[in-house]
């Protein structure tokens, strides 16, 4: 540990005589260097980030608290993108001595890595404000999203109460599921509501499972604290390497959503195949998913897919 501090240290200090011994030698500053040699998506988007973190010069940091500001004002949208990014990149690459002329391709790439680096912290935004919003029973709302998560995981089962033992059927706790919102708040219900809606297949495979008699679990508990888990990997930012590594898509609220699916099919199959003697094997499993998941997220290359596969147990 004292090692890794002292190497920060170091690094911090000769950073300024590396970057110039290599602009010197490549004739490219550090951002064309990321931009022309680094894999797109996370690997490129990461270390741009990162260098411009770590800038010392003025006019970058001043365009990053811009950009920040632009975001805590809620105005990072896709529309306004030409009027935000068009001014913050020609500012970065004249204090960067880049010729926009000969590096047309540079500002491509140095875009689509500021688009994508400013929506994750919108997203992070965006994400918390849904989590800080709790299920209230008498927001007409709330409770149209709620019937229709049991309309669509049981649809030839209609509801013939509002507060009734059936919700335990889908893995809710008690006969009201909104007690069991509160530590996600309304982001647990959107998330398993997009994964019902999105991804009937495999949501309607994942609660076949959850009712197994063996290897059953509740599926709604499980599937909020998988909520919790793609809330905490958004924020420490290891989300990253998903969101970055997505084409064609910047971080969004729909997603963090799919990103949420995917944690859920797989955890599930995770479960199924440790063949767990009861529920009390579930902290166990949930952090070697998690550990798992972390490792695979460590790897800017990876990239994540639901791929359902249709099993007997």
């Amino acid at each position: 540990m004292i090692i890794l501090k002292i190497w920060s240290v170091l690094q911090w200090y000769l950073r300024p005589f590396i970057k110039w011994f290599l602009r010197k030698t490549t004739r490219l500053c550090e951002l064309q260097r990321i931009c022309y040699g680094e894999q797109a998506g996370a690997p490129r988007t990461c270390s741009v980030e990162k260098s411009l973190m770590l800038s010392r010069t003025q006019c970058v940091k001043e365009i990053v608290t811009y950009l920040d500001n632009v975001v805590n004002e809620r105005r990072f949208v896709s529309e306004y993108f030409t009027d935000i990014l068009d001014p913050s990149i020609s500012i970065i690459m004249r204090a960067k001595k880049i010729n926009p002329k000969l590096h047309e391709s540079f500002s491509v790439s140095f875009r689509k890595c500021l688009e994508s680096i400013w929506s994750y912290k919108s997203l992070i935004i965006a994400i918390e404000e849904l989590r800080c919003c709790q299920f209230d029973s008498n927001n007409s709302e709330h409770e149209k999203k709620l019937l229709r998560l049991w309309d669509l995981l049981v649809p030839d089962d209609k509801l013939e109460a509002r507060v009734t033992k059936k919700w335990q059927h889908i893995g809710f706790q008690g006969d009201d599921p909104k007690t069991d919102f509160r530590g996600m708040g309304i982001l647990g219900l959107e998330n398993l509501l997009f994964f019902a809606t999105e991804y009937p297949q495999a949501s309607s495979h994942v609660l076949s499972h959850s009712l197994h008699p063996k290897y059953g679990y509740t599926f709604a508990i499980v599937g909020i604290n998988l909520t919790s888990m793609a809330y905490y990997l958004l924020q420490d930012g290891s989300a990253k390497t998903y969101m970055f590594n997505a084409r064609n898509h910047l971080p969004s609220i729909n997603l963090f959503h799919r990103f949420y699916c995917y944690l859920f099919f797989e955890f599930d199959k995770m479960w199924i195949e440790s063949k767990p003697e009861n529920i009390m094997e579930f902290s166990i499993i949930f952090k070697r998913f998690e550990n798992a998941i972390r490792t695979e997220l460590a790897d800017p290359a990876t990239v994540f897919r639901i791929n359902i596969e249709i099993d007997t147990i």
